[in-house]
């Protein structure tokens, strides 16, 4: 559908779930994808075996994106053998759900520190590159707890409710340069967290969907492969819901 040949993309997050169906996306469309993720070696070698017909066009890095320095390495590096970054999805995020009154503060600040302090450090370097030529495209991935707020999900809708107005907010401090900044908003989408879950509690999910059904990954990349075209030139500071009506 779009073509994004000699364009250099970084999906955080992008070895499973979501972000790997974002990153295969931009693969497919020609792009030069870096994959980064946290911990789990065996998905990211996963990642790069089942797309080997990609090889020359991923790399992936391993690394915390809720760690300054070690995002501030990372961008070191991409300056010294990319050059230029044109497309930004900051997919990375965890979950530690508990109410509000039993939560611990870890698992709130962890949970704050990765979904919005790492939209934070991976956004800043972006900019700073994508300035000196002009043009880009920034896409966040949050959800509608940052809107509804789910009960047992303070710190994440939090998070995400934050990286909203994040977005927003860095919108309009770089539209003049050409970059656009954008959230999409996944609702109940098919992964192995859906896939785990009890029966009745999967109906009890889809009874709150119009359409009835979860949502599938490739669905959640294509509108992150429209906001990242030319042809979205004109949508910034705007949140794109994927959600079959929720």
């Amino acid at each position: 559908m779009f073509d994004f040949s000699d364009k250099v993309v970084i999906v955080t997050g992008g070895t499973r779930g979501i972000g790997r169906a974002v990153a295969e996306g931009f693969l497919r469309s020609g792009a030069r994808v870096i994959v980064t993720y946290t911990s789990n070696d065996e998905e990211a070698r996963k990642f790069k075996v089942d797309n080997s017909k990609y090889t020359g066009k991923i790399d992936t890095y391993k690394f915390n994106v809720a760690d300054y320095g070690e995002v501030e390495v990372f961008y070191k590096k991409i300056e010294k053998d990319y050059e230029k970054v044109d497309v930004l999805v900051n997919n990375a995020g965890i979950r530690k759900d508990s109410v509000l009154a039993m939560m611990r503060e870890d698992d709130w600040r962890k949970v704050i520190d990765v979904n919005l302090g790492g939209t934070y450090n991976m956004s800043k370097f972006a900019v700073m590159n994508m300035m000196r030529k002009r043009k880009g495209r920034i896409i966040n991935i949050t959800s509608p707890s940052g809107e509804f707020g789910f009960a047992g999900q303070a710190n994440y809708a939090a998070s995400k409710a934050g990286q909203v107005a994040l977005t927003k907010s860095l919108s309009k401090e770089v539209a003049t340069r050409g970059i656009t900044v954008n959230c999409v908003s996944p609702g109940y989408i098919d992964t192995d967290f859906i896939k785990d879950l009890p029966e009745n509690m999967k109906k009890s999910y889809i009874a709150q969907i119009p359409q009835k059904r979860f949502g599938k990954t490739h669905e959640v990349a294509n509108c992150v492969l429209f906001l990242a075209s030319d042809e979205a030139a004109y949508v910034n500071g705007s949140t794109l819901s994927v959600t079959g009506g929720l």
